[in-house]
């Protein structure tokens, strides 16, 4: 497994470590109810340093990610950050991951950790096409996700650059912790509101405990990654390999508002998604609150009041901050509408589910 710069610091505080995308990461610390709500009322710390960044620099940039992503890159001015996908050509998602717009034809991305050789080679080979100035960092970056209320005030204090009225999905290049060259972003995937905090990794140990250090009065913690899986599930964020993969559309998955149909881009899968969104949906991704006792795993069938299976789940927990059992799940379309009784299959048994809008957790 790979280690990230954070390793020590995490068993020295406790940390469960597990295999997650080939990295050694903690799972948890003091429990996941009591991570997750900390979160949500105070801060907390995720080592997320196992996500993968790739710069596209250069005149054949934007072209380049034009025609690789479903969102529409020339909207974004720099300082901006962008929610987009890779369509894979044959109605599924290679990858989901954000456009950071550094500066004019000089773009970051940040991509799933499962998915760096995959999304690398996609984008490498799509290149060759276009000519664009690209390159993997990953192995280079460490990156802390620190989340919560209190988080922008409680780094405002590591720099002289204005933060803490950062607008949601902004980024600045700034000095932080004394350490010029830090790039700092708020897009967040908690729904709890913070910042991204990406370094060189030699930076790391000082920015971690620089942090630390300061947060220490606003109640800081670090976070495993279970809680940030409960977390982005209550609000109804897209995670890869769950609501998302290579067999579904971004249409499906109801990220219509990430695929831009605007003449001036031209896109992989375009006509395809076109046809998908004019000519309706046989399946989509819907949100649902159980009604019986039963907490939902990835997998379980979902079924009608019959028991004909008309649906898989994709993700599904006790909402720690809502306290009832939630999860999504891709169903057919006439199942789908809000308010609809549905039922998931638990150890044989059906248990009435009822669909519901998304997000979950409404702070």
């Amino acid at each position: 497994m790979k280690e990230t710069q954070f390793k020590k610091f995490h068993e020295e505080k406790g940390g469960k470590m597990v295999e997650f995308a080939g990295f050694c990461l903690p799972v948890q610390f003091e429990g996941l109810v009591a991570e997750h709500l900390h979160v949500r009322s105070k801060i907390g710390v995720f080592d997320v340093s196992h996500m993968g960044e790739f710069t596209v620099k250069g005149g054949q940039a934007l072209t380049l990610l034009q025609y690789i992503t479903s969102n529409d890159v020339s909207v974004l001015t720099p300082g901006k950050v962008q929610y987009s996908c890779f369509p894979n050509g044959n109605g599924g998602i290679v990858d989901d991951f954000l456009v950071y717009c550094m500066a004019e034809n000089n773009y970051l991305l940040v991509v799933n950790a499962a998915n760096i050789d995959k999304d690398w080679a996609w984008i490498t080979e799509l290149n060759k096409g276009f000519g664009a100035e690209i390159e993997n960092i990953s192995d280079e970056i460490s990156q802390l996700a620190v989340q919560g209320p209190l988080a922008l005030k409680a780094m405002q204090k590591l720099t002289a650059t204005p933060v803490e009225d950062m607008e949601y999905y902004t980024v600045k290049e700034l000095t932080f912790a004394g350490i010029p060259g830090v790039i700092f972003s708020t897009t967040g995937y908690t729904g709890a509101g913070g910042c991204e905090i990406y370094m060189k990794n030699k930076d790391a140990e000082h920015i971690w405990k620089a942090v630390f250090e300061v947060g220490a009065e606003f109640g800081i913690k670090p976070i495993g990654l279970a809680a940030r899986d409960t977390l982005r599930l209550e609000m109804g964020f897209c995670l890869y390999g769950h609501e998302i993969d290579d067999t579904i559309t971004p249409i499906e998955a109801g990220l219509s508002w990430i695929t831009k149909f605007v003449d001036h881009k031209d896109f992989i899968d375009k006509e395809r998604m076109l046809k998908m969104k004019e000519g309706g949906l046989i399946r989509k991704l819907i949100g649902f609150e159980m009604i019986d006792r039963g907490i939902p795993r990835q997998d379980y069938e979902v079924c009608d009041v019959e028991g004909t299976v008309i649906g898989l789940v994709r993700s599904g927990t006790q909402g720690p901050s809502i306290n009832k059992a939630i999860g999504t799940a891709w169903i057919m379309t006439e199942f789908s509408k809000l308010g609809t009784e549905i039922y998931i299959k638990v150890r044989e048994k059906l248990l009435k589910a009822l669909v519901v809008k998304m997000p979950f957790y409404k702070g």
